[in-house]
């Protein structure tokens, strides 16, 4: 019997931003579908525009697992798994022992096919890159959506993010912070309008 699955059905109970009020919450899961999307218009954008060779599908794959291990290790907020290099080392090697039993969860014939998607050791490093610059993107996302409905809370975490953005800023996140990002302030009214000047 394996309870891997079983534990990837948990993500949706793991909410994050657990430290700050929200007043839409959110968790592992749906921000693992957001992830994977956005990897893969990163990825779509990478190869149409900029002369990339990666795989869209492969990468949006790993974007949904991407935060896997949090079904045994909890979301660790940021500002506390980087206060100090110190704690941001202990915690990597409690990642890396999440990603390990999850492995060894599942039946051995089918391991092979999950070390590239849950072991951090083994994950395409392009491809890791997009993960992280999509997931970068979609919690700014979530602050403007927060800050958009009048929480504050976020204000803080929008001026981090904005700074890491800019700090991994590639042309494919340039793209997408030019024709995608500006709709997430608007109402739904705003957006239901007609686009047909792209």
């Amino acid at each position: 019997m394996s309870h891997f699955f079983a534990h990837m059905a948990r993500m949706k109970l793991i909410q994050r931003w657990p430290l700050m009020r929200n007043i839409e919450r959110e968790n592992v899961a749906e921000h693992s579908q957001q992830v994977a999307m956005v990897t893969h218009l990163l990825a779509l954008i990478k190869n149409t525009l900029y002369g990339g060779k990666v795989n869209p599908a492969e990468a949006a794959l790993l974007a949904l697992y991407h935060d896997a291990s949090e079904v045994i290790t909890g979301d660790m907020p940021t500002p506390v798994k980087y206060f100090n290099p110190d704690i941001a080392k202990e915690y990597k090697k409690i990642e890396c022992f999440a990603e390990q039993k999850l492995l060894h969860m599942l039946p051995p014939p089918l391991r092979a096919g999950y070390i590239p998607l849950l072991d951090s050791e083994h994950m395409d490093e392009e491809y890791k890159s997009l993960v992280k610059d999509a997931d970068t993107l979609c919690a700014y996302i979530k602050c403007l959506e927060e800050l958009s409905a009048g929480n504050h809370e976020f204000t803080l975490a929008k001026r981090r993010l904005e700074s890491s953005i800019e700090k991994r800023k590639t042309p494919e996140m340039n793209y997408f912070i030019t024709h995608f990002l500006p709709s997430f302030e608007l109402t739904l009214d705003e957006i239901s309008e007609d686009d047909t000047d792209l």
